[in-house]
């Protein structure tokens, strides 16, 4: 069994997850739009240009996401965070500094009491994360 984080947004799949793999050093390796589906021809033309799937290969770690048709309510995504376990602090560093560019950082990537080092913050596309680093390496 294997969990996967998937995240829905509201027009910005592609321009997200274009960021995600500069930022995690990953691959997208599926990229398909609405109007690559069947019965396209029955959707507004502007959704058939965002995503209905994209997939985003990091090692063997996937994340993958849509856009919510306009159609469907869409309040942003709440409650949850997207957690980065890493091996060290300055690969943790690299990723949290890349992470928050035009974000906010909700907590510092800085020593705790648990880790050796761990921040949060919220994505310039509205998403959030942690990034944590438990080796004192």
């Amino acid at each position: 069994m294997q969990l996967t984080n998937y995240l829905l947004f509201r027009d910005t799949a592609e321009a997200a997850f274009t960021f995600y793999a500069q930022c995690l050093r990953g691959k997208i390796t599926t990229m398909m739009r609405f109007g690559e589906a069947p019965g396209c021809e029955q959707m507004p033309a502007e959704t058939r240009g965002l995503l209905i799937h994209v997939r985003l290969e990091i090692g063997n770690q996937v994340l993958m996401a849509s856009d919510c048709p306009p159609d469907r309510p869409y309040d942003g995504i709440k409650g949850c965070a997207v957690s980065i376990q890493v091996d060290t602090k300055a690969e943790g560093e690299r990723i949290f500094n890349a992470l928050k560019e035009g974000g906010t950082v909700q907590m510092p990537y800085e020593k705790t009491f648990w880790a050796a080092r761990f921040g949060m913050l919220v994505d310039k596309f509205g998403v959030p994360w942690m990034v944590n680093c438990e080796k004192d390496q």
